[in-house]
């Protein structure tokens, strides 16, 4: 039996001392690996929560581990990024698909059982009235334009069952509507600004009543009218090619009207033959002024240039800006001629005239009537015979005769014998 003595502290290690030391360090973690595996698989949440304790307190730590790591192992590191985003693409696409398939069934489903679908929807809004209120607060607090926009183009869409709306829920909560309108003039800036406003319409309608003047007339245009006219004036003016299309528009209109006061005579006798060859050819009949206008229209845009933001409603306008355009020129040379007529009748028939009006004095006389200036009364009576002449439709204006008065007051040789002409006096006729 061999004897050992006490072991010697600074005698050199022993050759399999090393090799047990690791050994039994080994063992040692390979347990405490166990006991830490058997502990999260025990207290997964308290495991749990001192992990995201201890990574709250490590942040600094773990980066500038991950980094050494990713600068040690870079090729590994890029593998194993390559194969995370592999696997969350191929996650993706099983999850996307299965939605898919998921939502391809419940539409077959619901299309399939409309009944089912709609009795469930308002079993579970009856049951959850609390829920869908706040569902519909919630959405208008973030989405309150577009709410409003929605509502408001279906109130413009149909006005009339919204004005019936309105008026059927007036009618039913009469208590309600007073309890309003009493707390709106409860503020004392709106009853008296009302108050103001009624006494001003009030005042002004009797101030026109004095005059003799029809009362004001105004038409109340609705809440949808006012956006419509709003989003018109809108479009129109914020059109970046108003200012052209203006031009162009007047322009045109000049042309046009300069074109007819000119060949207005040539236009009608164009239309009269081309209704006439119509008619002979046995095709349809057309209007003889429809035919005028637009041969004019399609000659004047033949002749100009830069007409391309014309629209019908510019040709429609410039047609009817034309139309009063002849229409006076053609009074005034209607006019014109009375006017010669008269005064060519009274210096061919001065004599006969002055006697005629002698013995219209005498009548006057005889019935206690008041003289007339001679002069006056002979051309009263001149104009009354050239009138007379004139087919009815060829009168300069509607009323012929006070057309002739206002000449006969020209062609008068005095101003007294042009007052002698009173503004609202009878012509006499014999």
């Amino acid at each position: 039996m061999i004897m050992r003595g006490p072991a010697d502290k600074d005698a050199a290690p022993q050759p399999g001392s090393a090799s047990r030391t690791a050994k039994r360090d080994e063992d040692a973690r390979a347990r405490k690996r166990e006991r830490d595996r058997r502990y999260r698989l025990e207290h997964p949440e308290k495991h749990a929560a001192q992990r995201r304790k201890w990574v709250e307190a490590n942040r600094d730590r773990i980066r500038e581990s991950n980094r050494r790591w990713r600068e040690e192992h870079l090729e590994r590191a890029r593998e194993l990024n390559r194969d995370s985003m592999r696997r969350a693409a191929a996650r993706k696409r099983r999850d996307a698909e299965t939605r898919a398939k998921a939502r391809t069934r419940v539409r077959v489903w619901r299309q399939e059982h409309p009944d089912r679908v709609r009795d469930y929807q308002r079993g579970w809004v009856e049951a959850n009235r609390g829920k869908v209120r706040e569902y519909y607060n919630r959405y208008y607090r973030s989405h309150r334009d577009e709410v409003n926009a929605r509502a408001t183009a279906r109130r413009d869409a149909d006005p009339l069952s919204t004005t019936a709306g309105k008026q059927a829920w007036a009618a039913d909560h009469k208590e309600q509507r007073a309890e309003l309108q009493r707390a709106r003039r409860a503020n004392p800036e709106i009853y008296t600004a009302e108050l103001e406003a009624n006494a001003a319409a009030r005042r002004l309608k009797r101030a026109l009543a004095r005059a003799g003047l029809p009362p004001k007339r105004l038409h109340p245009a609705s809440a949808a009218e006012r956006r419509a006219n709003e989003r018109a004036a809108v479009e129109f003016f914020g059109d970046a090619t108003l200012p052209e299309h203006v031009r162009q528009a007047t322009l045109f209109g000049e042309s046009l009207t300069k074109h007819m006061l000119n060949h207005h005579v040539r236009m009608r006798e164009f239309a009269d033959a081309y209704v006439a060859t119509r008619d002979r050819m046995g095709l349809p009949p057309v209007q003889v002024e429809d035919v005028v206008w637009a041969r004019a229209v399609d000659v004047v845009l033949d002749g100009r240039r830069g007409v391309d933001l014309l629209t019908s409603r510019d040709v429609a306008a410039a047609v009817q800006t034309a139309k009063v355009a002849v229409r006076r020129a053609d009074q005034k040379q209607r006019y014109d001629r009375v006017v010669k007529a008269v005064a060519v009748h009274v210096r061919k028939n001065r004599a006969r005239l002055s006697a005629d009006a002698e013995l219209e004095n005498r009548a006057r006389a005889k019935r206690n009537r008041p003289r007339i200036d001679t002069d006056a009364l002979a051309l009263q009576i001149a104009i009354c015979e050239v009138l007379a002449s004139v087919p009815a439709d060829r009168l300069p204006v509607d009323d012929g005769r006070l057309a002739a008065r206002i000449e006969s007051a020209i062609l008068a040789p005095n101003a007294e014998r042009r007052q002698a002409i009173a503004p609202g006096q009878e012509p006499i006729v014999r």
